[in-house]
């Protein structure tokens, strides 16, 4: 397998030191001699090189520094390949030795019970791998009928049985071994049955709500070592949370980041990989509406001094400079009024379009995705203005007036088109969250803005269902 291997360039991401002093991890690899060596390891979705070493005629080197390792699954690099994964924890002084004919089977662990723990589980697993091919093939043959698959499926579980019960028996043994620390973290959490209330009806609530309270018994969102796993299991165990358990809404999103928060806030490194890795993930996010999300957690945890432990001057300023950004336009404001020249080098105010919708379109003439974008909406107007009674007010972000005449005859452009330069109340980015082109908002007729950066292919069905959920509601007759 190959992998690409990243100098330490992460933002904050320190390797901090625990209590043990320094490292010192040695190897002896029959038919390994002459070459170079690299110890990477893990972090989220990415793959770091922490120490280099020297391979001798003999195939002997050692990994040593003066500060321990962050604990988690590592990895042997042999020339970009990974070669082998081992585990460091808490024991930070061992030996390994084996042999290139065959990296695991030959595996001999000195001085550390945990990667001992590590390679007896690998051959353990490939042994059961063996074990279950001859069943997996009658299981996944289709030509058979799910009565013939029967005794396969039933040994099948059996074999299955013995992994788990392998794995419980060493996260009851060693719990504190990275190993334990694995089996656990990918560990199903079992949801009981709904009681019952008592005029005998099923509570249809609480499995989701006990799900959500006990998403993370076997994954400690505080312990730093399940950031450094084969699997970016820590983001994987977030997104699941968030996409999955919750509806998506703004207050609702907060609060459920918020108790994940409280339980990562105890390890600062944890604490700052969580948060940063939510900030991210609603920078942009795919539903409408929750880059909100964002403002919040900057809002509750950058602009409040929580997170200045970690992030320096420049990066705080650049999250405000976006949350500031996302702020001037959420859904629900009011949109600003845009006063700029028209090609007639007329005035025309975004306020006097009285239509029952509004389009915000900004646009550059000189943007290739707005040549690609624009007759689709000049299609969609065409079409459907009369159906929704509504109206486009675009904006070129390009000074030439010029230009945007050319546009405009070009594109066949029927509606009102304006030069942001010549504006009567200040630059459009002073107002509105469009920090590239094309950017689209949808107003209403009081000019809330109801849709943001929403595709163009997609605004029939948008204003459809907004509609369909908005209906006046109608009075029922007594």
């Amino acid at each position: 397998m190959r992998i690409r291997l990243f100098l330490f360039c992460l933002l904050g991401i320190g390797l901090a030191a625990h209590a043990q002093t320094g490292y010192k991890i040695h190897f002896k690899i029959q038919g390994l001699h002459d070459t170079t060596a690299y110890l990477g390891y893990y972090y989220g979705e990415s793959t770091f090189v922490r120490d280099t070493a020297k391979v001798d005629s003999k195939g002997e080197f050692t990994f040593d520094g003066k500060q321990p390792l962050l604990q988690g699954v590592y990895m042997l690099v042999l020339d970009k390949t990974k070669i082998f994964e081992l585990v460091v924890g808490a024991n930070q002084n061992f030996s390994m030795e084996t042999s290139t004919a065959d990296y695991i089977k030959d595996m001999k662990v000195k001085n550390d019970p945990d990667n001992k723990l590590f390679f007896e589980n690998m051959v353990f697993n490939m042994e059961r791998h063996k074990e279950a091919d001859p069943y997996l093939k009658i299981i996944k043959d289709s030509t058979l009928t799910e009565d013939k698959k029967k005794d396969a499926r039933a040994a099948f579980s059996k074999i299955n049985d013995k992994v788990t019960s392998y794995q419980e028996d060493v996260i009851t043994k060693y719990p504190t071994t990275i190993t334990a620390k694995l089996f656990k973290a990918n560990k199903a959490v079992k949801i009981p049955d709904p009681p019952k209330k008592a005029n005998g009806s099923i509570d249809s609530t609480f499995q989701l709500r006990w799900y959500r309270e006990h998403f993370f018994d076997y994954f400690d969102l505080s312990d730093d070592a399940l950031l450094r796993l084969p699997q970016p299991l820590y983001n994987q165990k977030v997104d699941e949370y968030l996409d999955k358990l919750y509806v998506p809404q703004r207050d609702t999103i907060v609060k459920a980041i918020d108790k994940m928060v409280a339980k990562a806030k105890p390890n600062q490194e944890t604490f700052k990989y969580l948060l940063w890795h939510c900030m991210i993930k609603y920078q942009t996010p795919e539903i409408m509406g929750l880059d909100e999300v964002f403002v919040d957690l900057y809002d509750k945890y950058f602009a409040t001094g929580a997170m200045d432990f970690w992030v320096n001057d420049k990066m705080k300023k650049n999250l405000k400079d976006y949350a500031d950004r996302v702020r001037l336009s959420m859904l629900g404001k009011t949109a600003p009024d845009l006063i700029m020249k028209d090609a007639n080098d007329q005035l025309k105010s975004l306020y006097n379009i009285k239509n029952k919708y509004t389009i915000v379109f900004f646009f550059s003439p000189e943007c290739g995705h707005c040549r690609k974008e624009t007759p689709k909406l000049v299609e969609f107007y065409t079409k459907d203005k009369a159906k929704y009674n509504l109206e486009v007010f675009a904006v070129s972000t390009d000074t030439s007036m010029a230009k945007m005449k050319e546009f405009i005859k070009e594109m066949k452009m029927p509606w009102v088109t304006v030069n942001f330069y010549y504006s009567a109340v200040g630059h459009y980015q002073q107002l509105y969250d469009a920090p590239s082109t094309p950017t689209l908002y949808v107003l209403d007729d009081k000019k809330k803005i109801i849709g943001k950066k929403v595709p163009i292919e997609k605004l029939g069905d948008f204003l459809t269902n907004y509609e369909k959920f908005h209906k006046p509601k109608v009075a029922s007759k007594t």
